[in-house]
Formats: C-alpha cells, structure tokens, sequence
C-alpha cells in the first residue's frame, strides 16, 4: 500500500487484510501487524471517499434554462 495507492487497490488490500484476520491462523504479532496495516487502509480509503465526495457536483436549473454547478451538500 502506498499513499498514492488508488481506492479500489487500498480497499481490496483492505479486504486481503480482513481476510486473513478472519481465518483466525495468524500469530498475535501478526494479527497486531495486520490490524495496524487494516487501520491505515481503512484512513487511507476513508480520505479519498471524503476527497471525491468535495470534488462531486450537482446541477440546478437556474430558471433561464441553464444548468448551474453547485457544490454537493456534505452532511
């Protein structure tokens, strides 16, 4: 994983991650690595959600029929 690392490859390391923990066979070292590598993939994909989600527009008619860019309501 990498900073650079795109949301589908941080997720399915992610999901790698997840995976092994759950088969439940790795050595506490390794689980405690493994959680730490999860936590930051799980920072990491939750940081290019919130960054596409400013980057999302919506259109609105204005009433002179055009179509205005505003920004999508972050809740």
């Amino acid at each position: 994983m990498g900073e650079n690392s795109t949301f589908e490859e941080a997720f399915q390391d992610l999901e790698q991650v997840v995976q092994h923990l759950e088969r439940g066979t790795a050595t506490l070292d390794e689980a405690l690595t493994l959680y730490a590598q999860g936590t930051q993939l799980a920072a990491h994909c939750k940081q290019l959600l919130e960054s596409a989600q400013l980057r999302v527009q919506q259109l609105q008619e204005n009433g002179d029929g055009r179509w205005d860019e505003i920004p999508f309501p972050i809740e």
